[in-house]
């Protein structure tokens, strides 16, 4: 998702923070790539155009920005990784044999959500799931 359609300059402020050129650079890297990405992934991808950019930089600003819920993490083949926040709920299926994502919208987890609610009184949060198992291609 192309964070340029979002506001995260007020939306840090109004947080108390500010948009940093470090920052900055750090959420451009992260959309460059496109894809759920590792801190390292988007340490990388700055490397060539930003190489003052050190690897505490890339951490410490994926995590704030994931604290703050501009950016949504997913464990995917043990590894932690990060992308732009989706305005709506946004899910993935992975292949752990092959790493095919596809993309799932949140109204499958409508009903999940409802009976968890009334059956644990825990209100789960769905707004971004990876799923992990095996694609159509390799079964």
């Amino acid at each position: 998702m192309s964070h340029d359609q979002q506001d995260f300059a007020g939306q840090l402020r109004q947080k108390g923070y500010r948009l940093t050129t470090q920052r900055q650079i750090v959420l451009d890297a992260l959309c460059a790539l496109g894809r759920h990405a590792t801190a390292s992934d988007v340490y990388e991808q700055l490397q060539a155009t930003h190489p003052g950019v050190d690897r505490a930089t890339v951490y410490r600003s994926l995590h704030l920005f994931q604290e703050l819920g501009l950016v949504v993490t997913a464990g995917n083949n043990h590894q932690t990784v990060f992308e732009i926040a989706a305005p709506h709920p946004h899910h993935h299926l992975v292949c752990k044999q092959c790493g095919t994502e596809l993309s799932l919208d949140g109204r499958h987890f409508d009903t999940l959500a409802q009976q968890l609610l009334a059956e644990y009184g825990f209100a789960a949060d769905l707004r971004h799931l990876t799923l992990t198992g095996i694609c159509q291609q390799c079964l």
